[in-house]
């Protein structure tokens, strides 16, 4: 059965896309931690992140490397978070997080963003984006 995240990298629901190369795609968060928060996943579908292949787990780590630092050249932050929890979709997913306090990281506060606000979070994200 295909998850929401396979249906998002098929196109089928529409999504705020920041990167993609071969192997992955990655985009905002729709309820996120702070503005910027990304989801890298893998293409191929996998439901926990340590039963991807070693080639396809370094794909993803490699990939999720190059998101952060164009996360982090787009949206000002102290540091930019790395999450993989993995409850909520049976498709292995990193979150990638701009921190300013520990608090960010915690999945319990989200921020509220208009269409647009996350129209150019994801294009400003995508332009510092070098595949």
């Amino acid at each position: 059965m295909k998850t929401l995240f396979s249906k998002i990298i098929a196109g089928k629901i529409p999504s705020y896309k920041v990167a993609e190369d071969p192997y992955c795609f990655a985009f905002l968060d729709i309820h996120p931690n702070t503005r910027g928060h990304v989801l890298c996943v893998p293409k191929k579908q996998v439901d926990k992140l340590f039963d991807l292949s070693e080639k396809d787990y370094n794909r993803l780590m490699t990939f999720s490397r190059k998101v952060a630092l164009a996360l982090r050249q787009a949206i000002p932050c102290k540091r930019v978070g790395m999450s993989v929890v993995g409850l909520e979709v049976p498709h292995a997913h990193v979150h990638l997080i701009p921190l300013e306090s520990m608090e960010d990281i915690r999945f319990q506060n989200k921020v509220e963003l208009s269409p647009e606000a996350m129209q150019e979070t994801a294009k400003a994200i995508a332009a510092s984006f070098e595949v």
